[in-house]
């Protein structure tokens, strides 16, 4: 009897000792919280395909997130619909609550305000940044700072970052830098310096001035677009990339915090490559992606026992199919494609514009040759050909109607040529929209173990990482 006595109390210390430990949190200092917007297990899964066929293997190749020792399953849905946007899809990953497409920080209903797991950081006394490959304004940044009934008030939204005055912001720059219904407002850049901050155009800059800032906005260098991050395939020397702006925000925050800090790295791209239906672009994206959260991963090798990384996505974007050639892939053709639909877009109108609409087929061929292998890298059909010439003659000729896309507008005869591309390869789209599937959620670090278990939804990552930091 006075064996189990003394066995029963053990356990109970035990237990009570793990339970106030993990009241406590997990030791966390320093919080990475990637997003990759649209990436879904189809994106994921192609990249790792596509990598291993560019090394001559069938498999799955890893990228620098896919071998983490706790990868779960994540909904997306929002308040009123199967189907989220990035606003609200992104509110319910930054605060918890699940809200109205279209809306940015509020409850569904926008009766309230509700606010991020970053404000939270803050308010215990972590430095926050908040990093994007697109516009800082754009839904999934806006939402750990912004309170707005709609993503697309960019002046408002823009406001409310200088208003939560987070140690630093970070992307391509800011889509309305004045108001559109007050001419009086101020202009977004110098409320940033009247608060306190300082503002970097490019990296050089930025590792100029960082060490002097007490808070920093960190954009593209002038002239270029304010838009987004050009996208990896497009990419030129002396670009800004989204690894830098993770490398750099990671050594401005180390350099002044002194309790640790939280920084949330989007790759917003990978979401534009999917709703053009863009294979090729995708897989650039996810693996520029990737290189991002590898530069987050010597940071945490350097600190393992007081960092916790999680990398997800806000939902999933295009509804990627692999396989539309009955058993076989073969992706290794997208490689052969030099530049993004946009750019491809963009030349073929040149083309039109510079030859005053006399533009032989010949010509065509010379530009689809040029930036996507066919005819030459790629066997083209005489059927597949002919399809791509009905297009020209029927709608590039005559100057038609150009698709307009979320975030680009294309031209017709672009679009079929990618299809093919992607047709060839093995990728299928149902939508140049978003999907209702689930999304991959990995974690690794202090506390990632809480990640772990039955499926998640999205209103519980921020929960959880204030759990693992001890927040509540």
């Amino acid at each position: 009897m006075m064996k189990i006595i003394v066995w029963f109390s053990v356990l109970m210390m035990v237990f009570f000792g793990y339970s106030c430990t993990s009241g406590k949190g997990d030791g966390i200092r320093y919080i990475f919280f990637l997003i990759g917007d649209g990436m879904g297990n189809g994106q994921v899964t192609g990249t790792q395909f596509y990598r291993a066929e560019l090394d001559g293997r069938i498999g799955l190749d890893s990228l620098s997130f896919t071998g983490f020792p706790v990868v779960n399953m994540m909904s997306t849905y929002s308040a009123f619909n199967a189907i989220t946007c990035s606003a609200a899809a992104g509110t319910a990953l930054a605060t918890g609550t699940r809200t109205s497409n279209g809306t940015i920080g509020k409850d569904a209903i926008h009766s309230k305000d509700v606010y991020s797991i970053a404000v939270k950081a803050k308010e215990k006394g972590l430095s926050v940044g908040i990093t994007t490959s697109v516009s800082i304004d754009h839904a999934t940044p806006a939402v750990f700072y912004a309170h707005q009934s709609s993503r697309s008030m960019y002046y408002e939204i823009a406001m409310d970052a200088v208003k939560a005055g987070f140690d630093l912001y970070a992307g391509s720059g800011f889509l309305q830098t004045r108001s559109m219904t007050d001419s009086t407002a101020p202009d977004v850049y110098r409320s940033f310096e009247d608060a306190g901050y300082t503002i970097a155009r490019g990296y050089d800059d930025f590792n100029r001035k960082r060490e002097k800032a007490t808070k920093m906005v960190f954009v593209q260098e002038t002239g270029a677009s304010p838009f987004s991050l050009p996208y990896a395939i497009d990419r030129k020397p002396g670009n800004l990339t989204l690894s830098e702006i993770t490398r750099g925000a990671i050594d401005y925050l180390f350099q002044k915090s002194n309790k640790g800090f939280f920084l949330m790295v989007e790759g917003g791209k990978i979401d534009w490559a999917c709703h053009n239906n863009d294979g090729a672009t995708m897989v650039n994206e996810v693996m520029d992606f990737s290189d991002a959260v590898e530069v987050v991963l010597e940071f945490y090798h350097q600190h393992p026992d007081e960092t916790l990384v999680i990398v997800t996505a806000d939902h999933e974007t295009g509804g990627v199919g692999l396989g539309t050639r009955g058993y076989d892939l073969n992706l290794k053709l997208l490689s052969y494609q030099q530049n993004s639909l946009d750019v491809l877009s963009e030349r073929l109108v040149s083309l039109r514009e510079k030859r005053g609409g006399k533009v032989r087929w010949e010509e065509v061929k010379t530009v689809l040759s040029e930036e996507l292998g066919f005819w030459n890298e790629i066997e083209i059909t005489k059927e597949e050909e002919d399809v791509l010439k009905s297009e020209f003659e029927c709608s590039y000729l005559q100057a038609g109607a150009a698709l307009r896309g979320l975030y680009a507008v294309v031209e017709p005869l672009a679009k079929q040529a990618v299809q093919l591309l992607n047709n060839k390869a093995g990728i299928g789209w149902t939508t140049p929209e978003h999907t209702g599937t689930r999304v991959p959620v990995y974690a690794i670090g202090a506390g990632a173990w809480r990640f772990d278990g039955s499926p998640l939804n999205n209103t519980d990552i921020p929960r959880i990482i204030a759990e693992s930091a001890g927040w509540d």
